[in-house]
Formats: C-alpha cells, structure tokens, sequence
C-alpha cells in the first residue's frame, strides 16, 4: 500500500512530531490521523510525546527493514524486537519503547485500526533499582558551586538563582524554567515558589531564605516593573552578558550546570537531577523525613524520593572499613 498524507486541522508542533512513520502511513489515512491523536489528544506532555515519538519511529523504520505491516504484527514480532533493543539499549530504555508501542498500539485498537494488541503479551526485561545513579555534591561542594559563580554580571545571578531553586525545592530542572515572573511571590512576609509540575499539578513550598536572597538579587539585576507573566529564567545573548526575552530551556539550562561544574572543579557529571538529590540527601541528613522530603519533592511514591537519598553511602563505607586485614 502507498503512504498517504494527512492535513490536520490542528497545529502539531515539529518539536516532536513531524511525518508519521512509514509503518503507519501504509495502514492508510485513519490508521495516521489516529496516530497523530494519540500524540495529541492522549499525551500532554512535550517530554513524553517526543521520547514516544522517537521510540516509535524507531518500531517503524526496524519493520520497515523487514518488510513488516501493522497487519504482519504478532506478539512473536514485538519478543523479536524487544530482543533486539536490549541489545543496543539500556534497560530502562527497553522498557519505555515498550511502553510507547503497547500504549499507540492500544489507541490503534480502541480506534478501530487493528482487531489486537500484539505487544499486549510480551514482557519487557526485568530491572529493578533501589538505588538512583544520580551524582550528589556535599553540602560543601554545592556551597561551592553556587559561591564559584561571578555574580557581577546579570547571567551570573541568574545562573545562581536557578541552581538555588533547584537545590532547595527539590524540583525537576522543568518545573523551574518553567516558572513565570509571578510564580515567585510574597504572602505576607514569606516568599513562596509555585511549580507547574508534570500532569498539570501546581506544587508550592515556601522559599528557602537562601534561594529567596538569590532570587530577589536576580530579580532586582533584570528590573522593576516588568510583564509579570513573563519567563523568570532567561536565555543569554551569546557570551555578551545580555538577557533576552526568551524562555531559558532545560536543554540550555544542563549546559550551563555542566559549564559551572567544571569551572568550580566539580565532577562532569554534574547534571540538572543532581541538585534534586543533594537537597534531599541535605534535608535527610540534617533530620528530616522522608515523609517530608516526599511532600516537598512532589513524589507521588516515597520509593521515588528514597532513590535520591544518598545518607547510607557514609554509613556503608564505615561498616566497610570496619574489615581490618
């Protein structure tokens, strides 16, 4: 069967769906307009539309290889293609190419596209962690990081403010780029962070007087009086020192963690999630809850949050050097 091509009548953004793969648009114009909706009437959020749309993608072009339709899929066809990922790919990523061609090919079904969901049956390699893999930095080397920053310019101070926010509300890199002018705000005399987190969920904490002084500095250095509905964290004119009036983005925000990093004699591997699991490893330490950490972290599970603690490492390392040989 020859592709077809479909006009929507909504704007799908090329950030993360271009044309529909080749598996797809031999199944005609249904099956590609009901692909498109699983995108953009089933997923909300940009980060999993794309790493869905590329783990599909990649479905597509390996049956593609092979000659396969949708109608040629069989549970025996998707074992065959699970075997070949974990052969190319970590587990966890398996797992989630799995998931996004057992969800897309369950919208199929539902849409009448398909009588089944061959990917029903099969099951993805086992992986079962306890322990995340995030880098954390002691107390001592985020106090570091954050006074290695030269705040004379205004990108410092907004560098500063940023990994602060990070560190003391525990938050994903996205919910803090993601904030607005406005997200930042007084009730009475406490400072409070609204962030929009995953799923559409607001989670607010009151500011920690650290990240409050850094964010009233940088707030200050971009000026009074501006569109409070404006991006609070924003992109940089090349190495001018300049701001623009656009939205900083994880992407530029990892670069820049990684840039400070190595210029403060950190590890490399310094990374966006790292900020997360120091603060929560910090507020462990100093006598906190997990229970606590849960609530400021917004974890839906104490499993999550207890995959950032890394207070045992300490205590696994005394018991270890306990052996005298």
């Amino acid at each position: 069967m020859e592709k077809c091509e479909i006009k929507l009548p909504i704007r799908v953004s090329s950030r993360c769906l271009g044309t529909a793969p080749a598996l797809i648009q031999c199944a005609g114009q249904r099956a590609t307009r009901r692909f498109y909706e699983f995108f953009t009437a089933n997923i909300r959020n940009w980060n999993t539309r794309a790493a869905y749309h590329l783990a599909l993608v990649d479905f597509s072009a390996w049956c593609e290889g092979r000659k396969l339709s949708l109608d040629d899929l069989e549970p025996i066809v998707i074992a065959a293609y699970v075997e070949y990922l974990v052969t190319i790919y970590s587990k966890p990523t398996v797992k989630q190419h799995l998931a996004a061609i057992r969800m897309c090919l369950d919208w199929l079904v539902v849409g009448q596209i398909i009588p089944m969901n061959p990917s029903s049956s099969v099951r993805g390699p086992k992986y079962v962690i306890k322990r995340g893999k995030t880098p954390v930095l002691t107390s001592e080397e985020a106090r570091q990081l954050l006074d290695s920053i030269d705040i004379s310019t205004v990108v410092g101070l907004r560098d500063r403010a940023l990994i602060a926010t990070m560190l003391f509300t525990f938050a994903r890199v996205s919910a803090v780029v993601g904030m607005k002018i406005d997200d930042y705000y007084q009730i009475g005399k406490r400072s409070w962070i609204r962030l929009h987190e995953k799923g559409g969920k607001h989670h607010e904490v009151p500011a920690h007087h650290t990240a409050e002084e850094y964010l009233d500095a940088y707030l200050k250095a971009i000026g009074h009086g501006i569109d409070k509905t404006a991006p609070l964290f924003l992109t940089a004119v090349g190495k001018t020192n300049r701001l623009t009036a656009n939205r900083l983005t994880r992407h530029d925000a990892f670069r820049m963690i990684k840039r400070r990093a190595i210029a403060a004699g950190l590890s490399n591997k310094v990374c966006c999630h790292t900020f997360r699991a120091t603060g929560i490893t910090s507020y462990l330490e100093n006598g906190g809850t997990v229970e606590n950490a849960q609530a400021i972290a917004a974890h839906e599970s104490p499993r999550t949050t207890k995959l950032y603690d890394r207070t045992s490492d300490e205590i696994t390392l005394d018991e270890i050097e306990r052996i005298r040989i």
